[in-house]
């Protein structure tokens, strides 16, 4: 049963965030409408209400973007909105543009997920994008699914093009959904190799890099909290020492004495490669590092995943860089 009470600004700004998964608040002011709080701090207004015999949760969006007064005022239209009977459109749309249409109304990543999103379904979709949404049989989607490398990929597919034609269908632009008739993919999970004690032989291993730069930008997957992707690609001029901060990131203390330490050459980007771009994919010196600190499979993924689980979340930005140099200290010691 979600936790009860007036919803004001002070209050949800100063929610607990739970150690994982997310917990419901119901607001008494207006007992319809809900709030979503993830482990990660995220807070997302939402609405339930019973369909033709389904439970639909709607999503208003997140707070503070959308402020309580702005959420309260949206439940009686999404609720009415929600029992009005599906049009039926008879425009066709082709399965590119509706994908267009899902991804604009329905995903709510940040950028750079987005981006992946959209690059696999041009990988992985691209047989589809020809044709007419309502005119898609379950032999053409066995037949996308089959041609998908890998049982992990193809199931994420799987639940995509499940997601995609369900939204077709309270668009009123199929009647079915042709993706319920495909057989389940049995997905299988990778497990992390990394634990504590592999954690402090990684950044002793790291400490053994002749590369200044190379041993810089794998120390900040453990001192930065920031994936891979963000890490290789800073710029000099978004960081903040000042503040502790690199854009709208807070540092923590070993980040921030690790990138002072660091000389500034004539680039805009931090960590520069040899053909004075910045890095991208250095697998030869992570395979190097990875066999030193004998952690076989060790992705640069595991070690970003590996501490941002252990993080303690919070709303304010000096509070999160005090628990970053906690757990530092605790798993480092």
């Amino acid at each position: 049963m979600a936790h009860q009470f007036f919803f004001n600004s002070y209050i949800l700004d100063n929610l607990p965030t739970p150690a994982k998964g997310f917990d419901v608040v119901q607001d008494l002011s207006e007992p319809r409408l809900r709030m979503y709080v993830t482990s990660r701090g995220v807070k997302t207004f939402f609405v339930r209400k019973r369909v033709h015999g389904n439970d639909k949760r709607i999503i208003i969006g997140n707070y503070p973007t959308v402020d309580i007064e702005m959420a309260r005022a949206a439940v009686p239209a999404l609720l009415e909105n929600a029992l009005k009977k599906v049009p039926v459109r008879r425009k066709k749309i082709k399965f590119k543009e509706f994908v267009g249409l899902y991804i604009k109304n329905c995903v709510r990543r940040s950028e750079d997920s987005e981006v992946k999103l959209v690059r696999s379904i041009e990988l992985h979709l691209k047989d589809l994008f020809d044709k007419f949404v309502d005119e898609i049989k379950v032999d053409d989607l066995e037949s996308v699914i089959a041609n998908i490398e890998g049982q992990t990929i193809a199931g994420r597919m799987q639940e995509l093009l499940n997601s995609i034609f369900k939204y077709a269908v309270e668009m009123g632009y199929v009647k079915k959904n042709p993706a319920i008739q495909l057989k389940r993919i049995e997905k299988k999970y990778r497990t992390s190799p990394l634990t504590e004690y592999g954690l402090r032989a990684l950044v002793d291993a790291i400490n053994m890099e002749e590369n200044l730069i190379v041993r810089a930008a794998f120390l900040m997957l453990v001192y930065s909290f920031l994936p891979k992707s963000k890490i290789f690609s800073m710029c000099w001029a978004d960081l903040d020492f000042n503040h502790y901060m690199w854009k709208d990131w807070p540092l923590s203390d070993r980040t921030a004495v690790l990138l002072q330490d660091l000389p500034q050459e004539n680039s805009d980007w931090i960590f520069v490669s040899r053909c004075k771009n910045h890095l991208a994919d250095p697998r030869v010196a992570w395979a190097r590092v990875v066999k030193r600190a004998h952690i076989p499979n060790l992705t640069m993924d595991d070690v970003h995943k590996f501490v941002m689980r252990r993080l303690v979340w919070a709303a304010d930005r000096e509070d999160i860089r005090d628990n970053m140099n906690d757990l530092l200290d605790s798993l480092l010691a």
